[in-house]
């Protein structure tokens, strides 16, 4: 009876130790940062995954899968139906199912995949998984469903991170994803098609790969806009969003956005975010964000609600040998300082118009994303070397990084004309048509439509996201611009839009 009786004691006991010492985790670690919290995790708690002689993801895949979470949106009625755009590179509503095709002002329903970080319930995902969304629903892996709110979110990097109440949740462990390899086995782990928990392998095509997709229909500043009606010379702008994926040819589709990338000992590497498709779902590429970009963004998401980015202040093109040719010069790699913002760190570092950046951080830059990503981890003050070539001698600049001011952005131009019908009035933006889009319904022009304000004359007219723009008052658009161009000078001007939707051609006219 007494031996009995001293287990019991030595179990409730040992219980009160344990919960008192979760406790204890808990308050000693809520001030610390994301990163922080997972090295005090995964040093008492080491993950031991091998994958040796033939390839077995068994561990990875039983280790990470119960920290991947199903997320659910619902969105307002519009009077858009929400669908993609139909362009080869689908992100968005494409790659994140749960969206196409219906035109309806019922409330809409979504769906994508994240990744909880730590116990407490932060969890990182896509921008355009939880963007405009009026209700956020976590499906753990217990099948417990949560309500969720978002502490940040980035359209320039396509990242947010959310926050559920919860305690004692599974976890990732976040890897480098400067040590990932082209050739090196991951998995992709998500929810795709509404399926539940999924788990396939591939391996690291590529890396540092810039796809175009982030900020496509960006709108010109209204000084830029002055700018251009006075010379006619487009002005130089510095493109705010940091493109540089890993590359996979893990099947990724619709619904895996926000998912986990993970290598062989199951650490994330990548968060999935792009598909390259001509149909909408897998063909072979998907693309995830780094996880050390990512670290940086979600740490700004904790500690402001946003991201406070370092900006050099230069745009510039990558130079290859058509560039150079065009350019009349000899260097065929490096990026070329096409121009410099007056009140930037590059112009303060002496960086000149003309000037070829080779290097950063002693790292040789063949690409944009070489200098975007380290550049995007990097925060206002911060210093960062940059080698660059000047007359065919190469120099290193210390340059002091700068935050939004410096590149003098106005408020986005809302209204292209202040007399007549207006971009704002339109109440829609847009993104050129592909060559994939212009050959599937045989026209030579077109633009599509990548975002419907409610209220406004296009979501009045139930003209929706996705929607095949050809012509505006009878004149071939092809850009945003284009639309600018055509739209009635006069007050009491009338607007016809035309173009092809799922039912044929379709004109719309409206004062």
């Amino acid at each position: 009876m007494k031996k009995i009786a001293f287990i019991v004691l030595a179990a409730f006991i040992g219980g009160a130790v344990a919960i008192g010492g979760y406790k204890m985790f808990e308050r000693s670690t809520s001030g610390m940062t994301l990163t922080e919290k997972q090295n005090v995790l995964f040093a008492s708690n080491p993950v031991k995954i091998s994958s040796t002689g033939a390839v077995d993801f068994v561990q990875a895949a039983a280790a990470v899968s119960p920290a991947v979470v199903h997320i659910r949106t619902t969105f307002k009625a519009e009077g858009s139906d929400g669908g993609g755009s139909g362009s080869p590179m689908d992100m968005m509503e494409e790659f994140f199912g749960g969206r196409g095709g219906r035109r309806s002002r019922a409330p809409r329903a979504a769906s994508g995949s994240g990744v909880i970080l730590t116990p407490d319930g932060y969890i990182v995902t896509n921008n355009h998984v939880v963007d405009n969304a009026d209700k956020i629903q976590v499906v753990l892996s217990d099948r417990r469903k949560v309500e969720a709110k978002v502490i940040g979110r980035d359209p320039n990097t396509d990242l947010a991170l959310i926050k559920v109440d919860a305690s004692d949740l599974p976890v990732v462990k976040m890897g480098n994803s400067d040590n990932v390899q082209v050739g090196e086995w991951v998995l992709a782990v998500g929810f795709p098609l509404d399926l539940q928990t999924t788990v396939t392998a591939g391996i690291v095509s590529a890396k540092s790969r810039a796809i175009g997709i982030l900020n496509r229909d960006q709108q010109p500043t209204e000084e830029e806009y002055e700018e251009y009606q006075r010379t006619g010379k487009a002005p130089a702008r510095t493109n705010s969003a940091i493109e540089s994926y890993i590359q996979t040819d893990a099947a990724i589709n619709p619904g895996n956005s926000g998912g986990a990338l993970v290598n062989a000992n199951g650490e994330l590497i990548g968060i999935n975010a792009a598909i390259a498709s001509q149909t909408g779902t897998n063909e072979g590429y998907g693309f995830a964000i780094p996880v050390n970009l990512a670290k940086k963004i979600l740490e700004d998401f904790k500690k402001y609600g946003s991201v406070k980015r370092g900006y050099v202040g230069v745009t510039f093109q990558e130079l290859n040998a058509d560039a150079a040719e065009n350019l009349k010069i000899s260097d065929v790699s490096g990026l070329y300082v096409n121009d410099v913002m007056p009140n930037g760190g590059g112009a303060a570092a002496g960086i000149k118009k003309g000037d070829i950046i080779k290097k950063v951080e002693g790292r040789e830059v063949f690409a944009s994303p070489d200098l975007q990503e380290k550049i995007g981890r990097m925060s206002p003050g911060d210093k960062v070397q940059l080698t660059i070539s000047r007359d065919g001698k190469e120099q290193n600049v210390n340059v002091t990084l700068k935050g939004d001011e410096s590149l003098n952005k106005a408020k986005t131009l809302v209204a292209a004309k202040t007399t007549g019908t207006t971009m704002s009035k339109l109440g829609a933006s847009f993104a050129p048509a592909s060559p994939a889009i212009k050959a599937k319904f045989g026209v030579k022009n077109g633009v599509v439509v990548t975002g419907v304000e409610p209220g406004k004359a296009f979501d009045n007219l139930d003209i929706p996201k996705g929607l095949l723009v050809t012509s505006i008052n009878g004149k071939p658009v092809n850009s945003a611009k284009d639309v600018e161009a055509a739209l009635p000078t006069s007050k009491n001007g009338k607007t016809t839009v035309a173009g092809i939707g799922p039912n044929g051609n379709y004109t719309f006219s409206f004062n």
